[in-house]
């Protein structure tokens, strides 16, 4: 059954790494039960600035922030897009993104109801981003989909690779607890088995999955281990 491949797959890899203690805050990734609103908003900033790159590019940026004490809504508000792009830098995209946190400003300040649908018209916000603000700052049961998720499954054979954000989604909704912290930590053992193993160009011999992939079964066939 699908329900007892995902959740064999979550063991494997909680076995494997541990608990992964996202999101990260103030470069510490430690999981806590109840969040202050100033740690949310560097969580909402964070899942924007890590669109098209590496947490360690973001991690500079929301530093850059940090030691200007420019890491809050009103200071953020007020500073000159060009500046906030320059701080931003190291996270590529600046000047996109540093229209993008505006916006987000902007959207805090309407008062608006933080749902799924609301996040999705602020002007760059995808739906990645969305469930990470959802996910992480509000601890909504709502799963992450990113390129990870999809590369390993579609690799395990459990998913095609070109499969949709909604489609994958719904594999992960209808066949686990709704639970925000199982989703959490299920997706950043993903990312971390991504990191790992599962590269664009993966390491499969003691891969902790291969066991239970379609990939490496078929592989096997071509390659020596």
């Amino acid at each position: 059954m699908m329900q007892d491949k995902i959740i064999q797959i979550y063991n494997i890899l909680l076995k494997e790494y541990g608990s992964q203690g996202w999101w990260p805050i103030n470069n510490k990734y430690k999981t806590k039960d109840k969040l202050t609103e100033k740690e949310k908003f560097e969580i909402c900033i964070g899942a924007i600035l890590t669109q098209n790159t590496s947490w360690k590019n973001v991690e500079k940026a929301l530093n850059n922030l940090r030691i200007n004490n420019l890491l809050n809504k009103k200071s953020i508000e007020n500073l000159d897009i060009r500046k906030l792009a320059e701080l931003i830098k190291s996270s590529g995209y600046n000047n996109q993104k540093a229209k993008k946190l505006k916006e987000f400003i902007n959207f805090i300040n309407s008062k608006e109801q933080i749902t799924r649908d609301n996040l999705l018209k602020i002007w760059g916000i995808g739906k990645e981003t969305a469930d990470s603000i959802l996910l992480y700052a509000h601890k909504k049961p709502v799963f992450v989909i990113d390129s990870y998720t999809k590369r390993i499954f579609s690799r395990l054979g459990l998913c095609n690779e070109k499969i949709e954000y909604d489609d994958l989604q719904d594999v992960f909704h209808n066949n686990l607890k709704s639970n925000h912290k199982l989703f959490n930590e299920y997706h950043a053992l993903l990312v971390e088995h991504a990191k790992r193993y599962c590269k664009t160009k993966p390491e499969c011999k003691n891969c902790p999955l291969n066991k239970e992939c379609e990939y490496f079964k078929n592989s096997k066939n071509l390659i020596k281990y």
